[in-house]
């Protein structure tokens, strides 16, 4: 997860900081300084980077890796009941 897929995924969210840091268990600290490190999250450690994508992905965001385009993030379609 890139500083830029964590603001995304939460803007697409619409999460605040202070909610997402309730979620993942992390200071609202953390949160700011891993989506505010462009070179990459410096100084966090990767149990919390991936404490933050769980919260983002268990709400249905998508991240979508470095493939020529670019990095992202994206909603996942609503899986349908069988």
């Amino acid at each position: 997860m890139t500083p830029a897929q964590a603001r995304a995924a939460r803007a697409l969210l619409k999460l605040g900081v202070r909610e997402v840091a309730e979620l993942a268990k992390v200071t609202p600290n953390t949160v700011s300084r891993i989506e505010q490190d462009d070179q990459g999250p410096r100084g966090a450690q990767p149990v919390t980077i991936e404490a933050i994508r769980r919260v983002y992905e268990s709400a249905g965001v998508e991240f979508i890796p470095e493939n020529g385009g670019g990095a992202g993030v994206r909603l996942a379609k609503p899986r349908e009941a069988s």
